[in-house]
């Protein structure tokens, strides 16, 4: 419309269907008319169906996950680890969001931890870093970790996620240079 009222002179245009191609048949797919809606700025009542549909399927999906994140930790504090390993798993697999993910994943360590798996537990460790999980007083101190963190790689992936901002070098340094490390 700009380049229509800014143009002196004669104007070229070329139009074009944004929807597709048009069936010999003349009528069109579900998905082209959705497609044909949304690009002419209409939203009809088909289109606030599918998008009601969409959102009522996304929150029984999240429903869904806090309850088998719920259901897993009962389990986990029964004792029953494997059960409580499948409920996470289930949490992880139905894409979680940002804040169940990391919680999810340290569970399933525990699990691997309490069940003496101790690759898998690592490799969940991981996850829930990778993830945010940033209790990192927690994990050392966690009984439920007591085995994963038997491993010798345990302490190189902390590291490699929990870099302290405070050198200790660097503090003995300052303190010997000033006289503090003197008895």
């Amino acid at each position: 419309m700009y380049t229509i009222r800014q143009r002196i002179g004669p104007l070229l245009m070329r139009m074009q269907k944004r929807y597709g191609k048009v069936e010999e048949t003349g009528e069109l797919t579900e998905k082209e008319i959705i497609r044909a809606e949304r690009n002419s700025g209409v939203i009809s009542n088909r289109v606030r169906e599918i998008q009601m549909q969409n959102y009522m399927r996304k929150k029984e999906q999240k429903e869904r996950r806090e309850k088998d994140l719920r259901e897993g930790l009962l389990l986990y504090r029964g004792g029953k680890y494997e059960e409580a390993l499948v409920k996470f798993e289930s949490v992880l697999g139905s894409k979680p969001d940002a804040n169940e993910a990391p919680v999810a994943s340290y569970n399933v360590a525990c699990c691997y931890s309490k069940l003496d798996q101790i690759q898998a537990g690592l490799s969940a460790l991981e996850d829930a870093l990778e993830a945010g999980f940033e209790d990192f007083k927690r994990i050392r101190t966690d009984p439920d970790l007591e085995n994963v963190r038997k491993s010798e790689e345990f302490d190189p992936l902390l590291k490699r996620f929990d870099e302290s901002f405070i050198n200790e070098n660097a503090i003995n340094a300052i303190k010997s240079l000033f006289g503090f490390n003197k008895k």
